[in-house]
Formats: structure tokens, C-alpha cells, sequence
């Protein structure tokens, strides 16, 4: 008779004069797992585990043999696996994309044959996003890798009581060839037992629609040959070990080419063009092209264009997105079943948000929570794949999800409670807004000390990056100031913006900005702000959309509204902008020329000290441009002396502006007169001039300038620096024709060639 493991290890370790502690030191194995064999909870460990403990206790062949038939005899005698039980689910045959996915798994499957552990690889995302279809895929196209078997379980992660872990080892080791009356009954025991049958063997497990990591950690092997993959909405992140890859919706080749393979070919290329839309409008969302799919399928004399005509409309297109027992709202409900009171109160008011994406200022104003409270909410979101973040600090909805958020917002909470909470939302926004745009406005900088609010602007860089995080949402909100007609808040609020466009002018949305401010106004009766923002709008017209026709229009009715109030500064400042520069115009050039030279005369009349080197400035421009190179060279130096003076007065920081400017434009005057000396020496004034101020454009001109006018004194190594540091400014402030300028110099100075100077 053979003795029990357990007691013919106690003797052996006794007689070796060993505690428990020592020969787990020796062997490498566990003082618990040691203690489980002694106990008899564990009866018949690995072949490694017994040749571990015969080395430690350094038996002699006899009693290795003997240690090791008695570990034989305590495992399990297994029938063969268990028909029905735990087998793969059905494919419907038409599993599209997720290459990079698949060939990670591959290359994990590999791993595990190689390696001593299992490895356990967990597949999350949102509901609907093919988790489950990507496992049990994985797995049939891996299952010859497997010859102990590939196995599935459902853990119901979902529902309402999940598996159990208990329950879930019975079922496996059923599935592994365990008879019924030999399933241990404690829960240990059974994770033991399942550990040490799959650790002896090459098996594939998946388990499916995990809650958490507490249900999974007892169903993950420890040695052996095998692969595991876990899918859950959860990201388990707390598995140690595991390999975790977060599945995101289809590209849309993806997503067409799985409606493809659902309809069939001769359908959908009948109507490319339809196909791209409705995936589009499925958000490429798996369970969202399948459900579309099957509707066409089940309608055959449907049109691919009919069935996206039907999803167009927002309101009705999760309601469309249902065929049978399948629904894309379901799948998001079950998520949404899971989250706690605060989290689904930020899900179903984030919906109102109209930027893309959002952070946590704008969620604890949602909320009404503190900042900890709301980012702990978004995180659980994000955790159950409401919620993407794909960027710390940062959160965006799938766009159906979006639209499952703006359905429970409605079912929900009354129209009263939703409207308070806009308006709160869209409140804080114009106001941070304004605080932010007069970081860059004379007078004004930092906020005052007593000014508090979810966020922190204490620099420009902080001011500039809330605003341009923050411009889809704020400008929603001035939108809909505007639109209740708030016309003081849709003035200030683009006021504020006026000195910071100009570094962001490559957004695309000032003009909008400003015909709303210049609406208000007119609406308020304000003539004055009316010309005002009529001129930042010609601005807006001219440098940032290209649009000189209107652009000029607009200046000129801001000048003529100046000249019926008799205001002298913005009848210049219209004609300054009027007076904006149309390269590809020549027949412009002489109104430029007038434009500019009026517009210094007015503003100069009118004592405004900081528009008037604008015009000059512009007006110089105008006259290198007319071959009028000694009068422009004569205009430049006469402001620069003006600006030097220190009587001139205005504001210190515009006029260091305008001096450095100037300056540019002296060099820029000389290098049009091939007096690179005097050009470099009004280069290098203006360079630490313009560094001062978060106006990029005329620093990389400068530096441009000077490149060219150094390459022509050969002075190669200074050269390069400063068109390189040119190249990158322009680069930086999204300029790429003046980038690819500056680089081609570079090249030409390396092949020994030269453009003619501009």
C-alpha cells in the first residue's frame, strides 16, 4: 500500500532534521504549499514540485521513487474530458480585422510553450466592442497548439450574481476529465487541484465576461504550458503578470469590411460611399455593423443608403441600432447597471458637453463633487468602457456611448434639472475663458489673488493650453450665450480672445468668435464695439481663412461706422486692417499703400501709441513690396528711433514689441538692398527683442533673415543654427510652406546652391 503523500513527506523532512521553513528555502517551494502536502490538502503536487523537495532532502533513488509514486497515486484518475462541458462557443464565420491582436496572441501562445508559467492575457473594452469574438476566434486558430484541450467558461460579469469562482473551477474540472465524486469540496482545494492538472498539461482557457479581479485570480494556473485569456469591460489592471491589450473600435476598413462579409460582396460594392457611411455611423463599433448588417439581411430590398438615411438622425439611431435580441443600447445599459450614484450622474451629464472630450474641472461642475470625487468617477467610467481616456487628464465618449448618456440624461432627470446644469457648465467656461484670454492682454496678465476656480492659470503656457483643451467647449458656450441673448457676455468673452488669437490663429473658429461678439453689439446698440469687432473680424478673415474680399469689405464698413461716431483710433484701425497684404494682387498694392499710410496718420492723431508702429510697420511692407526698398529703408529707421525714444510712452510691453518687430524689418529692408552687414547687426538686435514675447511668427522671420544674411558674409555654422531654429518656429506655429523654406535654404547651403533673396 502506498503511503499518503502528505505523511511520507513529514517523515522525510523529520528525519532530515528540516523545519518547514528550511526545506522551502532548499527546494524553492512555498512554506504554504509545503504545509498544504503535510496536510493532505494537497495530494498529488507536480513532477517538478516532487524532484524539487527529493533534491532538498537529498533522498537516495529508493525513497525519490517512492516520494514520487506516492504524488502519482494522489492525483486524480482522470476519465477523458467531460463531452459538452466548457467547449468553445459557436463563430458566426465572418470575424473581421483585429490583425495586430491576433498576431500578439499568437505570438503569447509561443511563449507559453516555452515557458514554466501559464500565460494569462486579458481582453477589455466597451460593451459591444468584439471581445468575446476575438477570444473565441484566437482560440480556434490557436487550438493546435493546444492538444490538452481549449476550454470557455462565461463568467457572467454582467449579471446581476456572477459565477462564482467555486462553481467555475467545478465546471473545469469537470471539463478536464475530474470525476464528479472527486471535486474537492472546499474552494482552495479546487484551485489546487485545477492548478495541478493544467499545470501538467497544454491546455488554452478563456474566460469570458469577467467582473473583477477577485472572481478571476483563483481561476489562473500557475505553471505549466497553457494559455489563459480573460475578457472583461474592466481592464483588470490589477492582475499581476498578465498581458493586457484594450480593444477600441474597428478602423473603418475594418468596419466595412465586416458589413461586407455580413451582407456579402455583390451588396456593398454596389454602394461603397454607403458602406463608409454607415459604419461611420456605426462608430465602427462591432455589435453596432453587426446589428446594421443583420437589418439589411433581413431586408433584402433595402438599400445600404436607406438603412444610413434611417441612422442620420441622432435621436432615433440607437432605437435603429436593435435587430432581435441584439442592442447596442442593451450592451452600454449593462455597464451602466454596474456604476456607482456619482459616476452615472457625470456619465449622463457629460453628454452635454460639446467638446469632443473633456477633463475633471468640467466634470466636477457637472457633478457638483469635488475634483477627487469626479476624477474617481470618471476613472470607474473609464473602467467599465464608458468612458475612453486616451490621455491622463483627458476622457472622450464613443459616440454611441454618448448618445446612450444623452437617453438616460433624458428618461432620468427633468428638463429643469438638465437646463441647470448646462447653464452652470456653460457659465464656467465663458468665465474661465475670460480669465484666461486676459493672461495675454495688457492690463491685464494673471488673475487676481481672489479669483478661484477648478483650475489653475498661474502662467500664460497654463492659460493657453485650458483655452485651446477647452475651445470646442467654450465656444459652445458663447454660442449659446449669444444665442439667449447675452450680448455683454458674447462681447467680453471675445474681447478676452483678442491678444490670444493672434498666437492661435491656425484654430479655425475666430471668425465664428467674432461675428457672434460683433452681432452682439450691433444688437446691444453699441456702435463703438461694433466697429471693434468688426475690425478683430476682418483680422480673422484675412489671416486666418484666407478670405482678403470680405476681409476688406468688413474693415471698410468698421471704418465708416468709425466715421459716423467720429472715432479717430478705429477709423485707423480699420484701414490698418483694410490695409492687410494680398501677395497674389498687385492691383491691391496701391490701396495697401494708402490704406497704411492713413491708418499711421489717424492712429498717431488719435494717440494710440501701440496701433500706430503697427501701421508704419505695414506700411513699410507695403513699400518694400512697391520696389520702394530707400523709402521703406528711410520709414524703418525713423521708428525705430521713435520707438527707442523713451519719451514715446505707451505700453512697455507692446512697444518692446513693435521696437523688436521694427527691427526685423530693418534687416529684412537691408537684406532687399544686399547690406548683409547692416542686416545681420538689425537681425541680432531684434532676436532677443521678439524671444521676450509668445509671438513666434516674426522670431522665425527674424531668424530666417539673418540665416540668409550670414550665409552671404559665410558665416555657414551661425547660419545654419538660425534658419534651423527658423525652420522650427515655423513649424511650431503650424507655418509649413515657411518651414519647407527655410529647410530648402539649408539644402542649399549643403549642395553649395542659392536662392535669390526675398
Amino acid at each position: 500500500m502506498v503511503t499518503s503523500f502528505g505523511l511520507l513527506l513529514r517523515n522525510l523532512r523529520q528525519a532530515a532534521h528540516l523545519t518547514i521553513e528550511e526545506l522551502s528555502q532548499a527546494s524553492g517551494v512555498s512554506v504554504r504549499a509545503i504545509g498544504s502536502m503535510e496536510r493532505g490538502v494537497s495530494r498529488g503536487p507536480q513532477r517538478r514540485t516532487v524532484e524539487a523537495l527529493a533534491e532538498a532532502l537529498r533522498l537516495a533513488d529508493g525513497p525519490r521513487a517512492e516520494l514520487a509514486e506516492a504524488a502519482q497515486a494522489g492525483r486524480p484518475r482522470l476519465g477523458g474530458p467531460a463531452p459538452n462541458t466548457c467547449e468553445l462557443p459557436r463563430e458566426a464565420g465572418d470575424f473581421t480585422g483585429r490583425a495586430r491582436e491576433l498576431e500578439l496572441l499568437r505570438h503569447l501562445a509561443g511563449q507559453a510553450e516555452g515557458g514554466e508559467a501559464t500565460v494569462v492575457a486579458t481582453v477589455s473594452g466597451t460593451g459591444g466592442i468584439g471581445k468575446t469574438a476575438l477570444a473565441v476566434h484566437a482560440a480556434r486558430r490557436l487550438a493546435d497548439g493546444f492538444p490538452d484541450g481549449c476550454f470557455y467558461v462565461d463568467l457572467r460579469g454582467m449579471d446581476s450574481a456572477p459565477a462564482a469562482p467555486e462553481v467555475v473551477l467545478s465546471r473545469l474540472l469537470r471539463a478536464l476529465g475530474v470525476p464528479e465524486q472527486q471535486i474537492p469540496a472546499d474552494e482552495d482545494e479546487r484551485a489546487g487541484l485545477y492548478r495541478a492538472l493544467v499545470g501538467e498539461r497544454r491546455c488554452l482557457i478563456v474566460l469570458d465576461n469577467a467582473v473583477d479581479e477577485a472572481q478571476v485570480r483563483p481561476l489562473l494556473p500557475g505553471a505549466g504550458q497553457g494559455l489563459t485569456i480573460v475578457t472583461s469591460r474592466r481592464s483588470l489592471a490589477g492582475l499581476e503578470g498578465a498581458r493586457q491589450i484594450h480593444l477600441s473600435e474597428l478602423s473603418s476598413q475594418e468596419a466595412a469590411g465586416l458589413l461586407e462579409a455580413i451582407v456579402g460582396k455583390q451588396r456593398t460594392a454596389a454602394d461603397p460611399d454607403s458602406v463608409a457611411a454607415l459604419a461611420r455611423l456605426c462608430g465602427n463599433l462591432p455589435l453596432a455593423v453587426r446589428i446594421a448588417g443583420n437589418r439589411l439581411q433581413s431586408r433584402p430590398g433595402w438599400t445600404i443608403s436607406q438603412l444610413a438615411g434611417r441612422l442620420h438622425n441622432e435621436e432615433r439611431r440607437l432605437e435603429a441600432l436593435a435587430v432581435g435580441d441584439l442592442a447596442v443600447a442593451a450592451a452600454f445599459a449593462l455597464s451602466y447597471e454596474q456604476v456607482s450614484g456619482t459616476a452615472r450622474v457625470a456619465f449622463r451629464r457629460l453628454a452635454l458637453a460639446a467638446a469632443p472630450d473633456f477633463g475633471v474641472p468640467l466634470t466636477a461642475v457637472l457633478t457638483q463633487v469635488d475634483l477627487i470625487d469626479a476624477e474617481d468617477a470618471l476613472e470607474e467610467l473609464v473602467e467599465l468602457g464608458l468612458l475612453a481616456s486616451p490621455y491622463a487628464g483627458r476622457y472622450v465618449f464613443h459616440d454611441l456611448v454618448r448618445l446612450f448618456a444623452r437617453a438616460q440624461l433624458e428618461q432620468e432627470e427633468p428638463v429643469e434639472a438638465r437646463e441647470t446644469a448646462r447653464r452652470e457648465m456653460e457659465g464656467w467656461l465663458l468665465e474661465v475663458a475670460v480669465v484666461a484670454g486676459r493672461w495675454f492682454e495688457p492690463g491685464y496678465g494673471e488673475p487676481e489673488s481672489e479669483w478661484r476656480s477648478l483650475v489653475t492659470l498661474g502662467t500664460r503656457p497654463e492659460a493657453s493650453d485650458w483655452l485651446q483643451a477647452e475651445g470646442s467647449g467654450w465656444l459652445a458656450a458663447l454660442r449659446s450665450a449669444a444665442g439667449r441673448g447675452e450680448h455683454a457676455t458674447a462681447v467680453e468673452v471675445a474681447e478676452s480672445m483678442h491678444w490670444f488669437s493672434d498666437q492661435w490663429r491656425r484654430w479655425g473658429h475666430w471668425r465664428e468668435v467674432f461675428e457672434l461678439s460683433s452681432g452682439a453689439a450691433r444688437a446691444m446698440g453699441d456702435r463703438t464695439q461694433e466697429v471693434v469687432h468688426r475690425n478683430y473680424l476682418s483680422w480673422a478673415l484675412y489671416e486666418c481663412e484666407g478670405r482678403m474680399a470680405e476681409g476688406e469689405a468688413t474693415a471698410l464698413r468698421a471704418h465708416e461706422l468709425a466715421r459716423e461716431i467720429g472715432d479717430l483710433r478705429q477709423q485707423g484701425l480699420a484701414l490698418f486692417y483694410a490695409g492687410w497684404p494680398v501677395y497674389d494682387d498687385p492691383a491691391k498694392l496701391e490701396r495697401e499703400l494708402d490704406y497704411n499710410r492713413r491708418a499711421a496718420d489717424l492712429l498717431l492723431r488719435a494717440g494710440d501709441l501701440e496701433g500706430y508702429p503697427q501701421a508704419v510697420t505695414a506700411h513699410i511692407r507695403s513699400l518694400r513690396r512697391a520696389g520702394q526698398t530707400e523709402e521703406a529703408l528711410r520709414c524703418t529707421l525713423a521708428l525705430v528711433a521713435t520707438l527707442e525714444d523713451p519719451s514715446y510712452g505707451g505700453s512697455p510691453a507692446i512697444i518692446n514689441y513693435s521696437l523688436g518687430a521694427a527691427l526685423g524689418h530693418l534687416g529684412i529692408t537691408y537684406l532687399a538692398l544686399e547690406h548683409w552687414e547692416q542686416a545681420v547687426d538689425a537681425f541680432e538686435r531684434a532676436t532677443p527683442v521678439l524671444r521676450a514675447h509668445p509671438l513666434p511668427q516674426a522670431l522665425a522671420y527674424t531668424r530666417r533673415g539673418l540665416g540668409v544674411a550670414l550665409r552671404e558674409l559665410g558665416r555657414i555654422d551661425e547660419a545654419h543654427r538660425a534658419l534651423a531654429e527658423a525652420a522650427r518656429l515655423f513649424e511650431e506655429d503650424g507655418d509649413a510652406a515657411q518651414a519647407a523654406e527655410a529647410l530648402k535654404i539649408l539644402e542649399e547651403m549643403a549642395t553649395g546652391r542659392s536662392s535669390p533673396v526675398s
